[in-house]
């Protein structure tokens, strides 16, 4: 396998004025597009395009590929989630398919389909061992809900009489399994398109309040592309015009607020199009690392500036193992990041 070491060394204005070092490692580069991405203990699990999913086992160094032989071979699995004992796949498009695979025998047994022509889930979540959820695309006239309180052995759709309602054109992306945040029993969806709004639920979704946004909208490409919540409170929405990927004014803002209120940040400066944000574990809220069409960007200061220290702009998403390592992955590439 081939590996390389690269070496990022950024100097940011932080409290103690010190230089800021993030080193990288390539740890594969496969021939693969990956939108999602869930770190465990042992092992990193991905799911990918050609109907695959993988993962990188930490202790053998190496990256295995399974193809999931119950879907079509053009199948892109975007959304991925975890419980103790097993992984949870959700295909894009129709039929959606939800499928769970057992951690150790890697025995797959498919748990949900959807079957519309309007069917595209987006981002998939689960808060503890017993309580799942996935939203993605209106089929109707509100955004898909689905949810499981048995560990993921049963899923049901969310009647649209139970869920807000949808403007014509608002919709959602599936580009690093980020537009669902679940932070306790609080519930944040984002969307995107005619509109850039946030959905929240503190009562695991059985009620909901809608907030708009100052993100870019109205046009289909534009709006929210993820999402991150450090706590219930501090949250922060980015995405902006995936067509016009350089263009970095209303493409990112905070909330103190829980959501309710949404304050632009780092206008005309920093990164356009983004397709993953994330708070450092650890950090108070106060750090984060977007990654998308301009490059990897890294803030210290809740995202009123930001540091380029790439300017790769393969990586779709990245999850955090700790508060100093986080592993990146996109096109052909899995990375592992240390913050030094």
């Amino acid at each position: 396998m081939k590996q390389i070491i690269v070496f990022l060394f950024v100097i940011v204005s932080n409290a103690q004025n010190k230089p800021v070092v993030f080193e990288s490692k390539v740890l594969s580069e496969s021939k693969l597009s990956c939108r999602a991405i869930f770190v465990d203990s042992d092992k990193i699990w991905m799911g990918m395009d050609k109907g695959r999913y993988g993962f990188y086992d930490k202790k053998k160094d190496s990256l295995y590929i399974h193809t999931i032989q119950s879907v079509n071979p053009a199948t892109e699995f975007r959304s991925i989630a975890a419980t103790k004992e097993a992984i949870f796949i959700l295909s894009v498009g129709n039929p959606a398919k939800l499928i769970k695979i057992d951690k150790k025998s890697l025995l797959e047994t498919i748990v949900y389909t959807e079957e519309n022509e309007k069917v595209f889930y987006d981002s998939m979540h689960f808060e503890d061992d017993l309580n799942g959820f996935a939203m993605g695309d209106p089929t109707e006239n509100c955004l898909s809900f689905i949810k499981t309180t048995d560990g993921g052995t049963t899923w049901k759709k969310i009647s649209c009489d139970n869920l807000p309602k949808v403007y014509e054109g608002e919709a959602a992306f599936a580009t690093s399994n980020t537009n669902l945040i679940v932070n306790g029993k609080s519930i944040f969806m984002v969307s995107g398109g005619k509109k850039s709004r946030v959905f929240v639920s503190h009562d695991f979704g059985k009620s909901w309040q809608v907030h708009d946004t100052p993100i870019v909208q109205e046009e289909e490409m534009t709006g929210i592309f993820t999402a991150d919540f450090y706590n219930d409170k501090i949250g922060i929405i980015a995405g902006g015009n995936y067509l016009k990927q350089q263009q970095n004014w209303s493409n990112k803002a905070i909330t103190l607020d829980g959501g309710k209120t949404w304050k632009l940040i780092a206008e005309n400066k920093a990164f356009g199009y983004a397709s993953c944000v994330q708070f450092v574990p650890k950090s108070k809220g106060k750090k984060l690392i977007s990654v998308g069409g301009t490059g990897i960007y890294y803030s210290e200061d809740l995202g009123e500036n930001w540091t380029k220290i790439s300017a790769d702009k393969d990586f779709y998403t990245f999850r955090f193992e700790s508060k100093k390592v986080f592993y990146a992955t996109g096109k052909n590439k899995l990375v592992r990041f240390e913050i030094k």
